[in-house]
């Protein structure tokens, strides 16, 4: 059976049935936002070539146009995208913990692990390449990274209200050098699972202020 010119499979493997038009179009869109991802972070935003994108993904360039107007739009598709999956892989898992300092904690973790994959390190090259420039992309990574800071504040003054978390400087301050000190950690050890996930926790365990007995070694 050939292979229809957008890419897709004619029929379902599983069931035999064929896909609908919008299955095909958000297989498509998936596809292309996780190639243009892995692209933005390798070679950044300037660097990316759409052609190779769309053919990474096993799609014409056309297909791409299809889905997005140009690169800013794919840029800005991707940013949201890739915050979603980290919301839906890691936000959830944050969620779930029994308190503030717990869920702090598992944050760091699972931001680790989320950051093993390529995708996930759009926002930390693009942030370099943008900082300073007023830019629709540069403008979107400043909300989401707004977003992050925010809920860590949240956490971090939750914690404190518990006892869990030690008093110290200004909840926002610790929660931005939190994220800086995750960041770092998962910048310098790329490729060196799982002492990663391990530091991470750690680093964010010294930046809150705890004690070594106070990190639960898991």
């Amino acid at each position: 059976m050939s292979r229809p010119l957008d890419g897709s499979s004619a029929t379902e493997p599983t069931t035999g049935r064929r896909p609908t038009q919008a299955e095909r179009n958000e297989r498509t869109r998936s596809a292309l936002l996780e190639s243009a991802a892995r692209g933005l972070s390798r070679y950044g935003y300037g660097n990316l070539v759409l052609e190779q994108v769309a053919s990474e993904a096993g799609y014409t360039r056309g297909a791409l146009y299809h889905q997005f107007r140009d690169k800013e739009g794919l840029a800005l598709a991707v940013l949201d995208w890739v915050d979603e999956t980290w919301r839906q892989e890691v936000g959830t898992l944050v969620n779930q913990q029994p308190d503030p300092l717990a869920g702090l904690l598992t944050l760091a973790r699972g931001h680790a692990v989320y950051c093993r994959r390529d995708v996930a390190r759009v926002a930390i090259a693009l942030r370099l390449e943008f900082s300073g420039q007023d830019h629709p992309v540069g403008r979107r990574l400043e909300q989401v990274a707004e977003s992050l800071v925010k809920r860590c504040t949240r956490l971090i003054r939750a914690g404190r209200r518990t006892e869990t978390i030690p008093p110290g400087p200004p909840a926002r301050e610790v929660a931005l050098a939190y994220i800086g000190a995750i960041e770092g950690v998962v910048i310098e050890l790329a490729g060196h699972a799982p002492h990663d996930e391990v530091l991470a926790e750690r680093a964010a365990a010294g930046v809150l202020g705890l004690s070594r007995e106070a990190v639960v070694v898991r």
